[in-house]
């Protein structure tokens, strides 16, 4: 079917100044099938269903709008504890302010360098998860970064990491426009933590792929805030095997446009997937936006949405969460909570909750 002439032009523009990277390597294949899909599905417009909320012009423009960073004392974030950290300023690697990246039970290896690099799980990974969050949405920002992605780590986790992994983004540029991708593999019984904090860029598109193996723990926790005019846009999709777990938590103040988005697919039996989110937001400007979907396509499987948000003078927060209990998923435990603070009659929460059950023997609230 063709593209309605609005979202064929917004996709238009937003190509323009886009190319695939000349060197690709293994990646070229992912790279060119997540472009096959932009072009097919189009930019996301404000009659998209799970765009209703949330106007994504900011996203889908030629140029980002211009974010101004405010530039103050630094912020001893995770400053206490011990950790390899992996700075990126305006999306571009800093290597001088990095920690050496040798991790014992731990791969580490920069995006950028790899594509002449024999790695196979990346390989296999890079754009999987992605392309399989597509159904049964939309998600063509996702997408766009896939092909598009000028770095990220991948990160492999073969036992227990005896400290996190930080990766810290810093915003310098007004008009600086980041386009990162990191892919994580977990392997059976492995453990590991990952950092996340700073504002990025004027312009911030993620993605984080993590398949988590039988037995494996993956642990996030992000701090999201600092820069008021920042525009953002993150994705995690997550697929976990038997017995795994994943728990993600953002925190997240200040930012013009928020929108987080989390993918998570429970396939192996007695699975744990656990996210959850609070923010605090301050003025007309502010707009935040969770929206996760959960799939429980195994038995035993438990997971968790709650989100909570603190609002005053015109902001605006949104929370859509979907939970899809496929056939067989028997003795499934969903639940989700949102819930907000209004501390004027300005500010709005928009919900949107959904269950869509095909199994008997659940318990989803």
């Amino acid at each position: 079917m063709a593209l309605p002439q609005a979202k064929l032009t917004a996709t238009e523009v937003r190509l323009a100044g886009l190319s695939l990277p000349s060197a690709p390597g293994w990646t070229r294949l992912a790279r060119e099938g997540a472009l096959a899909r932009v072009q097919a599905m189009g930019m996301p417009g404000r009659r998209d269903e799970y765009w209703r909320f949330t106007d994504p012009a900011d996203f889908v423009s030629a140029e980002p709008v211009p974010a101004t960073h405010h530039a103050r004392q630094k912020v001893p974030v995770f400053d206490g504890m011990d950790r390899v950290r992996l700075v990126f300023v305006d999306g571009v690697f800093d290597a001088a302010a990095s920690d050496d990246p040798a991790l014992a039970g731990v791969e580490i290896t920069r995006l950028a360098e790899a594509q002449g690099q024999d790695i196979h799980w990346a390989a296999d990974l890079y754009g999987t998860l992605e392309a399989r969050g597509q159904e049964p949405v939309d998600r063509p920002l996702a997408a766009l970064n896939t092909a598009f992605a000028t770095d990220g780590f991948l990160i492999r986790a073969t036992g227990r990491a005896e400290k996190p992994v930080n990766l810290i983004y810093r915003h310098e540029s007004d008009t600086s426009d980041a386009i990162l991708h990191h892919v994580i593999k977990i392997e059976p019984g492995a453990d590991l933590t990952v950092l996340e904090n700073g504002p990025a860029a004027a312009r911030f598109n993620k993605v984080m792929e993590v398949e988590i193996a039988d037995g494996g723990a993956f642990h996030h926790v992000r701090l999201q805030g600092r820069d008021h005019g920042r525009r953002a846009a993150t994705h995690i999709f997550t697929r976990l095997g038997r017995e795994a777990t994943f728990k993600s938590f953002t925190m997240t103040a200040n930012g013009a446009l928020t929108r987080n988005e989390c993918m998570i697919e429970l396939a192996g039996d007695d699975g744990v997937a656990h996210v959850a989110g609070a923010c605090v937001g301050d003025g007309a400007d502010f707009h935040h936006d969770d929206t996760v979907f959960v799939t429980h396509d195994a038995e035993r499987c438990e997971s968790r949405q709650v989100f909570k948000k603190v609002l005053k003078n015109g902001a605006t927060g949104v929370f859509q969460g979907k939970i899809l209990v496929q056939p067989g998923a028997q003795k499934t435990d969903g639940y989700q909570l949102s819930q907000s603070l209004l501390l004027d009659g300005d500010s709005q929460f928009l919900v949107k909750p959904e269950l869509e059950i095909h199994a008997d023997d659940v318990a989803c609230s």
